[in-house]
């Protein structure tokens, strides 16, 4: 059964960071491209980052690029999301997401596996 573990959710204030992490089991983790969503309150769900198998590929979103990375560590079974300059329309619960492919993660796809979340609120 595939798991994924989101942790490092917190309040913290404009312009501070936070780093998330998401611990995946059940599955072959360097053989499955990874990624991050969130929805904000009254918001849909909202594309952030993907990252590839092999961690040479990253995408993001428009509205965190310069600001987050997202990186992996294979060895671990890991992703992690590091978030800077963090604004307050960053507050939101951030999602863990496993896909065959970063296409899968960004359209959201059935066969994306997600995890249960973890909130993240920004304040003035």
């Amino acid at each position: 059964q595939v798991q994924l573990v989101e942790s490092g959710g917190g309040l913290v204030q404009t312009g501070g960071s936070l780093r998330l992490s998401c611990a995946a089991s059940g599955l072959t983790f360097s053989t499955y491209a990874m990624g991050w969503f969130r929805q904000g309150p009254g918001k849909e769900r909202e594309f952030v980052a993907t990252i590839n198998w092999s961690a040479v590929i990253t995408n993001y979103a428009d509205s965190v690029k310069g600001r987050f990375t997202i990186s992996r560590d294979n060895a671990k079974n890991t992703v992690y999301l590091q978030m800077n300059s963090l604004k307050l329309e960053d507050t939101a619960v951030y999602y863990c997401a496993a896909g065959r492919s970063t296409t899968d993660i960004i359209y959201g796809r059935s066969s994306v596996y997600r995890g249960q979340g973890t909130q993240v609120t920004v304040s003035s």
